[in-house]
């Protein structure tokens, strides 16, 4: 078995890969209103075709703008675009009942009591 380097343990994942999503969030103004609903949606996990049915249109122009947004927040693959809607979900959802405003969410609970 091979012992993990001790120095990878202490260094921040995003510095030590080079990969930190959060300037994505930063380039949420240049997305449409349009693309913001779709990434959005994205944050959920949901699929190409999920995605389609829930928006009304094509899986082909779920897939433009998939494309778009993920060139647009300078990230490679899908799942890097839906890890920024997780991050960003305060600055894309308008939804002033949702759970995650209103500090239900277990880890924004416990940061909530601890400070």
């Amino acid at each position: 078995m091979t012992e993990r380097s001790d120095v990878a343990d202490a260094t921040c994942s995003y510095r030590r890969t080079g990969h930190n999503p959060e300037p994505g969030v930063w380039r949420l103004g240049a997305l449409t209103d349009r693309e913001r609903e779709v990434l959005l949606l994205l944050g959920t996990g949901a699929g190409n075709r999920e995605l389609s049915r829930e928006l009304g249109i094509a899986e082909r122009t779920v897939k433009a703008h998939i494309a778009n947004i993920v060139a647009k927040l300078g990230q490679q693959t899908r799942t890097q675009a839906a890890i920024i809607s997780a991050l960003a979900h305060d600055a894309l959802c308008t939804d002033a009942s949702c759970s995650q405003h209103l500090g239900l969410v277990p880890g924004r609970l416990r940061e909530q009591t601890v400070a």
